[in-house]
């Protein structure tokens, strides 16, 4: 079986310099012949670095989009993918890939380390021995390989900046992938998307120049979908609304998610059309709004879309 790694970039492909670490040609390359050798990892494998190779704090939907578009292009020669990448916005880029790749029939595997490879402790070399296998035995869909776990590309956030198990997803039956009756590739174009958490005494103000200025909002809130309901919220939901710039809402807590309705302090979202985002990440909720706004130029497909489940990241 052949297996196609593209290197992205991150800590795992990172060498010490005199000004800290940074990426050094080579690394990942060297890496996986070096386990191919050792028989550690069976089958070929094939490295494609996407350069410039970028530090995944500065990753963008334009990112995100070359990435898919590499493994659609390579989809008839591999029958599985792996992508490295640095961990700080890979929860993003494995929930991008998940929307971007609809009818995917390969597994694609997201991986990374917290400590580069070039280290003598480094957790980069499991990651990459676990994500090989994985891309070999996986369903097809977008997974994220991590400290000895596969998570769902969809629903899967960093919940550690230190720890060598990092990453975790909660359950779901769904396969991370959008059904589909051949592979495709979505488009997927930069647009200004707005993140932000509902705190004591939210500034509307802050809300409503979002509404003006931004095409897209997701709106953190707290438990089950409350907000401090107010007539300045109020006006600029109803502004976001009337220009037609869609707004999800997700829960601030890591378990149980949105259920718009529960309680009297969330009617303003019910009552300004704002997306109940279920069980959706804020990273997953922030890539599907780019993909709304790459879609589909009509607000009612945009919302239409967004409310509805496409590759699990809103079940249970």
């Amino acid at each position: 079986m052949a297996t196609l790694l593209i290197h992205t970039g991150g800590t795992i492909g990172m060498a010490q310099t005199p000004d800290g670490f940074a990426p050094r040609d080579g690394v990942v390359e060297d890496a996986v012949a070096a386990l191919v050798a050792s028989g550690k990892v069976t089958g070929e494998v094939d490295v494609l670095r996407l350069d410039p190779l970028i530090d995944s704090a500065l990753a963008t939907a334009q990112d995100w989009a070359r990435i898919a578009q590499t493994i659609h292009h390579h989809r008839g020669r591999f029958d599985g993918f792996v992508v490295t990448h640095g961990t700080d916005t890979l929860a993003y880029t494995a929930a991008a890939l998940c929307l971007a790749l609809p009818g995917l029939a390969q597994p694609v595997i997201v991986t990374g380390a917290m400590r580069p490879l070039t280290v003598a402790d480094t957790d980069g070399t499991a990651n990459l021995i676990d994500a090989l296998a994985a891309a070999r035995t996986a369903p097809a869909g977008v997974w994220v390989q991590f400290g000895g776990k596969r998570l769902h590309g969809g629903r899967v956030r960093k919940a550690h900046s230190q720890a060598l198990d990092a990453f975790t997803a909660a359950p779901t039956d769904r396969a991370p992938r959008v059904t589909a009756p051949d592979p495709q590739l979505s488009p997927l174009r930069p647009h200004e998307v707005a993140l932000l958490t509902v705190t004591p005494g939210f500034s509307a103000a802050l809300l409503d120049h979002a509404a003006t200025t931004c095409d897209g909002i997701v709106l953190r809130c707290f438990g089950a979908g409350t907000v401090p309901d107010s007539p300045a919220l109020r006006a600029a939901l109803r502004k976001a609304q009337g220009k037609g710039v869609p707004v999800v809402a997700v829960s601030q807590c890591a378990e149980g998610g949105m259920q718009i309705g529960t309680y009297a302090a969330g009617k303003a979202l019910r009552d300004s059309g704002v997306v109940d985002g279920g069980q959706m990440t804020a990273e997953a909720a922030f890539v599907k709004i780019h993909h709304a706004l790459s879609c589909f130029a009509q607000f009612d497909a945009q919302h239409a879309y967004l409310a509805a489940d496409q590759c699990g990241e809103m079940a249970e």
